[in-house]
């Protein structure tokens, strides 16, 4: 018969290597001998919250707890509730923690954690710096501070910390990557473009197209600035569509320099671009490789650096817009959507919710806009997010342009059949914005970093403009502003 020592033994051993159902097992027979056995209820408490059984993490724990309240027991229950996303118990958890007895590092590093999780970031500066006192060589709190003051639009403290990162850990790419951001967040795109090659997506764009074309690749060398006059280039998409669309402003430039340019973007863009190609060969399809010729390649977020874009020239203006809509497109939505007189008012949502989930606004903030007279409002929004609708069909006279959009070309003809766009920041803004349509972009309270830290103006595109929360979450008072405006457009 096991010993309940060695049953102990077998389940801690079976825990830690990831046996979690064997060691629950373990630890339930060990309690139904002895309930009041405190480290097992603790340690299942947090087995527990490990597969997301949080009800009964926090019981377990809790129970731990009143039998021997010791510190440990507490800073697990401090870690459920930060998992739990419960972050106000997690803050006065730690601060019991750290007043009574428990003042050490990690506790003052976590609690920062929950402080900024908890969009308190004064108190979480606060804790990161404390923190430091007792780690000054921490790279995990320079690399989160400095995330604090980049979300907080404070690019210059976060480029002081994301430096301090690098140089206490010299091959985090990380990083390098996120300091690029805060270079180009205060608009410094010398710097900020060279750190900007470290990003993931450049490396996968790059293994992609190795995948596709693995002898071309091997043989031909990434294009770093050498003359083009006689040569073909071939760039392929990276990152998300509004990338794409924004960084589009440069293919004039660039195919004015090369012999050929061959661009093979996300095959929902192809029309689009096809229709303003400037020359380009758009590629809907991969071509097999022994059909295929190119002399260099490069990722497409990448021509801005090697072209050698600094800082104004970033920003390069087309006066009626570098992208055009399909004008039989263009007239066919007329003749089917918008044949009326009213004011003519395109609305997205949702974008790709994969990164800054912070963007998505809340459909319900748009119904005081559809009580304006004299105006007809269209929903733009495709794929997630769509199913919002619903909502809005229930109480508005909104239409829904969703299912006459199968790629971007005919967003684009919709679009320039209306006198005003109003989205949050997605794909649709960078749209509107290289069609020189007028546009109001919606921002979060910590918005990304291409709209840098003067949002009285957007420098990437003269029609948008953009209008940003005061505080976390509250999105009613923005479309107060925004309603505000739309009334002085319209009457």
């Amino acid at each position: 018969m096991v010993q309940k020592s060695e049953k102990f033994k077998m389940a801690f051993e079976s825990h830690r290597n990831g046996q979690l159902t064997l060691a629950c097992d373990l630890y339930k027979e060990i309690l139904k001998d002895n309930p009041q056995n405190h480290e097992v209820l603790d340690l299942l408490g947090v087995l527990y919250c490990q597969v997301g059984k949080f009800c009964e993490s926090e019981e377990l724990i809790k129970k731990a707890i009143e039998i021997k309240p010791l510190i440990y027991y507490y800073e697990n229950l401090a870690r459920l509730y930060f998992q739990k996303g419960e972050y106000c118990k997690a803050i006065n958890c730690y601060e019991d923690i750290i007043s009574g007895g428990g003042d050490n590092y990690e506790n003052r590093f976590n609690l920062a954690m929950a402080y900024k999780n908890n969009n308190n970031f004064g108190k979480a500066e606060e804790f990161y710096k404390k923190a430091l006192e007792l780690k000054s060589d921490s790279h995990e709190v320079y690399f989160n501070l400095a995330a604090l003051y980049l979300a907080q639009i404070k690019p210059q403290k976060a480029i002081e910390c994301y430096k301090k990162a690098i140089e206490l850990k010299p091959d985090d790419w990380e990083s390098d990557y996120f300091l690029a951001l805060a270079y180009m967040q205060s608009k410094d795109y010398k710097n900020g473009l060279k750190s900007f090659e470290s990003r993931l997506c450049r490396q996968s764009a790059i293994l992609s197209q190795h995948k596709t074309y693995p002898n071309l690749m091997e043989e031909k060398k990434l294009w770093q600035g050498e003359d083009l006059s006689d040569k073909t280039l071939y760039t392929y998409y990276e990152a998300g569509f509004g990338d794409i669309l924004m960084f589009y402003r440069f293919m004039p430039e660039l195919a004015s320099k090369c012999k050929k340019i061959i661009f093979k973007p996300q095959k929902e863009l192809v029309p689009l671009l096809k229709e303003n190609s400037y020359g380009a060969e758009i590629m809907d399809l991969f071509k097999p490789e022994n059909e295929f010729y190119f002399d260099y390649h490069i990722p497409f977020l990448s021509i801005p650096f090697v072209m050698g874009k600094q800082g104004q020239d970033m920003f390069v203006h087309h006066d009626d817009g570098y992208l055009k809509a399909n004008l039989d497109k263009v007239q066919k939505f007329k003749e089917k959507f918008f044949n009326n007189d009213k004011f003519k008012i395109g609305i997205k949502w949702q974008g790709n919710t994969f990164y800054e989930k912070n963007r998505v606004l809340k459909v319900e903030d748009f119904f005081p806009l559809f009580e304006l007279d004299n105006t007809q409002f269209y929903s733009c929004q495709t794929y997630e997010g769509s199913e919002e609708f619903g909502k809005i069909q229930e109480k508005y006279n909104v239409i829904n342009l969703a299912p006459e959009f199968n790629d971007f070309s005919d967003t684009a003809a919709a679009v320039e059949n209306m006198d005003l766009i109003i989205c949050n920041d997605t794909s649709l803004a960078h749209l509107a914005g290289a069609m020189n349509k007028k546009c109001f972009v919606i921002l979060p309270y910590l918005y990304n970093w291409r709209w840098h830290t003067d949002l009285t103006k957007c420098d990437w595109y003269d029609s948008v403009k953009l209008f940003r929360q005061k505080t976390p979450d509250n999105w009613q008072d923005v479309f107060s502003i925004v309603k505000k405006e739309l009334k002085q457009i319209i009457y």
